[in-house]
């Protein structure tokens, strides 16, 4: 069996109980690798911009570890989520964030895979 060398990682940016400015989101990749990308998102008051939609190559599935969100798509439906839940977004489906909390800071992880 091959095994893999141990590598210390140093996590780096906003720890978990520190929040954005209102308005803002900020995104720490937290492991990238060949066939997959791990991101912490923190977002606080946050929707992304009028006619912005991501459009994304991977597919995303991405859970809410504390706050609020809601998802929207652009076929029209939008998805709410807490802490806990999730959601499999499957690449290109084009979606944008439509709100987060207002008074407490949004924690997201957000995990990239190679679309199926």
């Amino acid at each position: 069996m091959t095994r893999r060398a141990y590598r210390p990682v140093v996590c780096t940016g906003p720890g978990p109980g520190a929040d954005p400015t209102p308005g803002e989101e900020s995104v720490e990749v937290l492991l990238d690798r060949d066939t997959l990308r791990v991101e912490r998102i923190v977002s606080l008051d946050y929707s992304s911009p009028d006619g912005f939609w991501y459009d994304q190559p991977d597919d995303e599935w991405v859970t809410v570890l504390r706050g609020r969100g809601v998802l929207e798509f652009e076929d029209g439906n939008r998805v709410e989520l807490g802490p806990g839940d999730w959601l499999d977004i499957p690449a290109h489906v084009r979606h944008r964030v439509a709100a987060t909390h207002a008074t407490e800071a949004t924690v997201w992880l957000a995990v990239h895979t190679p679309a199926e």
